[in-house]
């Protein structure tokens, strides 16, 4: 069997589109503490919101999920979406926002090649927060690989960021 084709590298996600039950608290949320901007709203199902000018980087839409539950634990979905912060003062600066909306963290990790924070938003959707590390300080095995790994983050010295 023949190696398949790789990606091309320039390849990336564009934007995530989650289900919300209501859109207005999900705005609180994505523009209210994260600070997203609204770029687009399709009535009072729908809209979007991104970072830096760009089109969109999330939609939220009603159309199937108006005033719906959570999703079940056990079940297939999302897992979480991850947003990506230029910097570790970035980070520090989503956390403060988080603390000030008293949104609780649900996990904080070192992984190596980046910190990230862990919650849900008000849809119970998973939410990482995190920034990469420069790439030469990723921790590499003997050989060369990649070797990432979980260890606790000190929120107090990425709060002083």
């Amino acid at each position: 069997m023949t190696e398949p084709k790789p990606i091309a590298p320039g390849t990336r996600i564009g934007h995530v589109h989650l289900k919300v039950a209501d859109l207005e608290r999900a705005l609180g949320f994505y523009c209210g503490v994260l600070g997203f901007a609204l770029t687009q709203r399709y009535g009072s199902d729908a809209a979007f919101v991104a970072a830096g000018g760009y089109h969109h980087h999330i939609g939220l839409n009603t159309w199937q999920s108006r005033g719906g539950p959570p999703p079940a634990p056990g079940t297939t979905g999302l897992f979480h979406l991850a947003i990506v912060y230029p910097s570790r003062a970035a980070l520090a600066d989503a956390l403060r926002r988080l603390i000030a909306a008293d949104i609780p963290l649900e996990g904080a990790s070192d992984h190596g090649v980046s910190e990230a924070l862990y919650l849900s938003d008000p849809d119970g959707n998973g939410v990482e927060l995190y920034w990469d590390k420069p790439e030469a300080e990723w921790p590499r095995e003997a050989d060369g690989k990649l070797r990432m790994v979980t260890r606790r983050l000190d929120l107090q010295g990425l709060l002083a960021a």
